[in-house]
């Protein structure tokens, strides 16, 4: 899988699991654009990948914010081009009682993790078109659009949104070929591995809680040209937890 020259752009790049996405397309060859409203992580992750070599370019980003897009996308198409690939991998939680959720909060959680993702991918499959060999979308959803614990609907409710508009966005744009796919991570440890427990990794199936790296490579394996034929799909990365059944004893 090849991305040498290709054009990437990954939203909520300046850290966690964005920055892993970024730094892998980047390793790989790819030109890539870290779009995040965090200019502090943002020109940091910029001025570190540059010093491995990589060209990359942080754009400050607001992905509630419809001009913030088109003028990441128009950047893109100045600065490298065109465009390629776009994961739509922003996003924030929101863990609270319903009884306590205001509507701003709703609303915020909406914008940031869900309606982001209709317009960065809208106004990206505008480049995409242009190429011979169309595009590629990646939007990250969770295994929260699955299964569910207390207070976290509105969570809940945009990556169940993403699943969804997956489909229709892989329907909808294929005759310009731009694949559209979603990935459902499950437990991906951002932190101090070391400190997870047996616990903790033995209730996977895969005996292992998951790292940003194994997100970073499902996105390049449904990005890459010859993966072609996979689209429209929700790629469920979590170790097996969501098919694990679970009883008291």
């Amino acid at each position: 899988m090849s991305f040498k020259n290709k054009v990437v752009i990954v939203t909520g790049a300046a850290k966690g699991i964005g920055r892993v996405i970024a730094a892998a397309y980047a390793e790989k060859g790819a030109k890539v654009l870290l779009a995040d409203v965090d200019e502090t992580a943002g020109k940091q992750s910029e001025v570190e990948l540059k010093q491995m070599g990589t060209e990359v370019l942080y754009v400050k980003t607001d992905v509630r914010k419809e001009n913030d897009i088109i003028h990441l996308m128009k950047t893109a198409k100045n600065t490298f081009g065109g465009l390629d690939v776009l994961i739509n991998n922003a996003g924030k939680g929101l863990f609270k009682s319903l009884y306590d959720v205001t509507v701003e909060e709703w609303d915020d959680i909406i914008q940031t993790n869900l309606r982001s993702v209709f317009l960065c991918s809208r106004e990206a499959a505008r480049y995409m078109r242009e190429n011979q060999e169309g595009g590629a979308i990646v939007n990250i959803a969770s295994t929260r659009a699955l299964m569910s614990e207390p207070n976290s609907e509105g969570y809940a409710a945009t990556k169940g949104g993403i699943v969804g508009i997956t489909h229709a966005l892989a329907s909808s744009l294929s005759d310009d070929l731009i694949t559209v796919n979603a990935i459902s991570p499950g437990w991906i440890h951002t932190g101090d591995y070391s400190e997870l427990t047996d616990i903790d990794h033995n209730q996977h199936f895969s005996k292992r809680v998951g790292k940003p790296d194994d997100i970073a490579r499902a996105c390049m394996y449904l990005t890459a040209r010859e993966n072609n034929f996979v689209t429209g799909i929700n790629l469920v990365v979590d170790g097996g937890m969501t098919k694990k059944m679970i009883y008291e004893e």
